[in-house]
């Protein structure tokens, strides 16, 4: 027979003594929410001031395909688009480079298009995990960087936001977890050990945190992380060729010569933007975000 159900009530004579009864919500300390810190504060405040700064001066009425890349920069991207208004929006149409910027893209009621239909895009706005003195960037961090370098290249003008973090004078200095690598899963084992020959002897296969087993691309490849020295982290563009060779290979997060502009917001509320032609130009804090900046030339 099957076992009849009782009802467990605090004063139940079957409950066991060293298993007290679960308290009623009104007997339940109040949970205290969760505070951000004040240094996760400042960094925040530094992505919306880098993103902010970077859509006034690029993302103009005129411009209608735009590229929007992927990261914990890109929302405030997003979000400075959607304030330019339901007018300059209406006629534009938006590219993304994958998952996390499609939902952007949905919930911001934007116009969702594809590469495909636009090869050729207006502008592309993009975060990046480090940026050296010469706008080299490595890309990757969220196995987003075949695809957004596709919408790089395809775009007019590719513009980098990221925080203070991410400015570096070569590249590897902040940015320890290594190259990624999106690698064709049969031939990931040959490529790994290709790496390490090549002079990144701890490279190894990015595994997922709540998977078990590897992390998966938006592509349905491998990503392999692959830390260099900085002897050869100082010349980027040759190792990225001698990388993107390897068979088995599909793309190299080491964007170079790509970038027109990168922007940093800084801890104490300035910005630091770095040019193609290496002019670094500096604008102070205020005491708000920014509300309007006159568009780049």
């Amino acid at each position: 027979m099957p076992i009849p159900p009782i009802v467990l009530t605090r004063d139940s004579s079957i409950l066991p003594d060293q298993y007290p009864a679960r308290p009623s919500l009104s007997e339940r300390p109040p949970t205290t929410p969760a505070v951000p810190t004040v240094a996760a504060t400042v960094i925040e405040e530094a992505k919306r001031l880098a993103a902010w700064t970077a859509v006034d001066r690029h993302v103009l009425p005129e411009h209608k395909i735009i590229g929007i890349g992927s990261g914990s920069t890109v929302p405030y991207v997003v979000e400075r688009i959607v304030a330019q208004g339901s007018e300059v929006n209406k006629d534009r149409i938006f590219i993304p480079t994958g998952f996390q910027s499609k939902e952007l893209i949905i919930s911001s009621k934007l116009h969702l298009g594809d590469v495909d239909q636009y090869p050729t895009i207006d502008v592309t706005i993009d975060g990046a995990d480090e940026v050296d003195s010469d706008l080299n960037c490595i890309k990757g961090g969220g196995a987003c960087h075949l695809r957004e370098k596709v919408l790089a290249e395809a775009a007019d003008t590719w513009i980098v936001v990221a925080d203070y973090r991410k400015n570096s004078q070569v590249l590897g200095r902040n940015w320890t977890h290594g190259i990624p690598v999106e690698v064709a899963p049969f031939a990931y084992a040959k490529v790994l050990l290709n790496l390490q020959l090549l002079g990144s002897p701890k490279a190894t296969l990015r595994m997922g945190k709540a998977k078990a087993g590897p992390i998966v691309t938006d592509n349905g490849n491998f990503v392999i992380d692959a830390p260099f020295p900085e002897e050869q982290m100082k010349d980027p563009y040759t190792l990225l060729a001698r990388v993107k060779m390897l068979t088995g290979v599909v793309e190299v997060g080491l964007f170079c010569h790509m970038a027109k502009a990168a922007y940093f917001g800084n801890q104490d509320g300035s910005l630091t933007i770095r040019w193609q032609d290496g002019k670094i130009e500096q604008i102070a804090a205020t005491p708000d975000a920014p509300t309007q900046v006159e568009p780049a030339v």
